[in-house]
């Protein structure tokens, strides 16, 4: 089991995804939940009433997973500082539950936001996967910026993220 000992990184992209998602759901456009990431914790500030130090009592699969217009899909969102997505960011068991999420009709993806650009993309699995396995037998770690599918970019729209454009896009692709 791992331990947490950080702040919560990402967590403003993830506060943006979920009004992004709160929109789709007043909107009838979509369902999709935070998958809440189970932990125990071990200390806890009672001042400010945060736990400092935790360990994951399992393995997660991804950030989000839901349906959009009758369409299961499931997506983890990553941020980078860099100029690629480093594939650390990525484990087995994440891949392996995508894989099995697209066996059963779904569509599965990563939000990946560059904070150098300023940039949202959607990354399908199945492009990840090519990487991923790339970097398992000695290839590249991580997946430059300049790869990332430009038409793949997700609109900013405000404090929404609007993914399901982009996701519509790839269904169109896929079906």
């Amino acid at each position: 089991m791992g331990y947490w000992k950080r702040g919560l990184r990402g967590s403003g992209l993830e506060e943006a995804i979920n009004l992004t998602n709160d929109a789709y759901k007043k909107r009838k456009l979509a369902i999709i939940q935070k998958v809440p990431t189970p932990i125990t914790p071990v200390k806890f500030d009672k001042a400010t009433k945060y736990i400092t130090l935790a360990y994951f009592e399992q393995k997660s699969t991804v950030d989000y997973i839901g349906v959009a217009q009758g369409v299961p899909i499931c997506f983890d969102v990553k941020e980078t500082n860099q100029k690629n997505f480093p594939l650390q960011n990525i484990h087995t068991h994440q891949i392996e539950f995508m894989e099995n999420f697209i066996e059963q009709q779904g569509l599965a993806f990563v939000l990946v936001h560059f904070v150098l650009y300023k940039e949202y993309y959607c990354l399908p699995f199945t492009t990840l996967k090519v990487f991923w396995e790339n970097a398992q037998t000695g290839g590249r770690k991580s997946i430059p910026y300049t790869n990332f599918d430009k038409s793949l970019l997700v609109p900013v729209e405000g404090i929404y993220i609007n993914y399901l454009d982009v996701v519509n896009r790839l269904l169109s692709e896929v079906g």
